[in-house]
């Protein structure tokens, strides 16, 4: 009778409660401990990385497909493929087709939503997992790191980071993720490597007409012969807010050129938008497609 108090008190809600409590602060002192912090960053970074890439990829494929796409557009793996239909009488042949169809259509885009919003995660998480450890493993292997006192005669002191690490993590983490395998090239990674590059190309402008970039020191050669007027702090100025209006005019200027003579060169999804405000806005036969549909 005793034994059998103790084993219902073991299993009571208080005793559930207390058990786990117990392992909450457990494992709160575990993710709190510096011993483990660097180890603890990869997973935080897979997971940080892996919902940002679905927030931002889900939303973007679910307006993408149901707006701009329809039909069979792509073929479908083996668990998503459309069933053999069973034989059945004349009489209801052509009802059985007529009604898989239009869910067969609607599957296939849930499908690719779910398949890029899977891509898009899977590839940032991968991206942070490397970039970190590789991190990690410059620190603490200061012969590996491109930091200039790591090859001098006194060697880049442990968990040290040295200046050019960021840069070799994120060629090897860019190299793995987005530059090699079957899908290196798809339209997931294009739109993040493209959003990548645009976001370089704008920051090293700013970075040029700093004082130490290119366009600085040719600024700051020719205040030589400056009249101390602040000549030169006026150039400066100009090229800053001239930067963004070439960068934003050249863009469009290239990107319509390339759409109206090269548009296979483009990227399916940029395509398609562009076909639609664009090539679309010069048909209709009439008021409905006109100003209520597009087509």
């Amino acid at each position: 009778m005793d034994s059998l108090k103790v084993r219902h008190a073991q299993h009571s809600p208080a005793s559930f409660s207390v058990n786990k409590w117990i392992t909450q602060e457990s494992a709160t002192r575990i993710i709190l401990n510096p011993q483990y912090a660097e180890y603890l960053a990869l997973v935080k970074a897979a997971r940080n990385g892996a919902v940002y890439g679905a927030k931002v990829r889900f939303p973007h494929a679910l307006v993408m497909v149901f707006l701009f796409r329809s039909g069979t557009y792509v073929p479908l793996s083996p668990s998503l493929s459309p069933p053999v239909p069973r034989q059945s009488p004349p009489n209801t042949q052509k009802r059985t087709t007529h009604h898989s169809a239009r869910p067969h259509s609607l599957r296939e885009k849930l499908h690719l939503i779910i398949k890029a919003t899977r891509q898009h995660a899977r590839n940032l998480a991968t991206f942070a997992v490397l970039y970190k450890t590789t991190l990690f493993a410059l620190r603490h292997l200061p012969s590996l790191s491109l930091s200039p006192s790591a090859t001098s005669s006194t060697s880049n002191p442990p968990n040290k980071e040295g200046r050019y690490d960021t840069f070799l993590a994120g060629l090897l983490g860019g190299y793995a993720v987005f530059g090699r395998g079957r899908g290196a090239q798809s339209s997931v990674n294009q739109q993040i490597v493209i959003y990548v590059f645009a976001r370089v190309v704008l920051a090293l402008a700013k970075m040029s007409v700093q004082p130490g970039g290119v366009l600085g020191q040719t600024l700051a050669l020719s205040s030589t012969t400056d009249s101390g007027d602040g000549t030169v702090k006026a150039r400066r100025g100009t090229v800053e807010r001239n930067a963004w209006p070439v960068f934003a005019s050249l863009s469009w200027a290239f990107v319509m050129f390339i759409f109206r003579w090269y548009p296979e060169m483009l990227q399916p999804s940029l395509r398609s938008s562009m076909k639609y405000i664009y090539v679309n806005a010069d048909h209709w036969d009439g008021l409905r497609n006109f100003l209520w549909h597009n087509k």
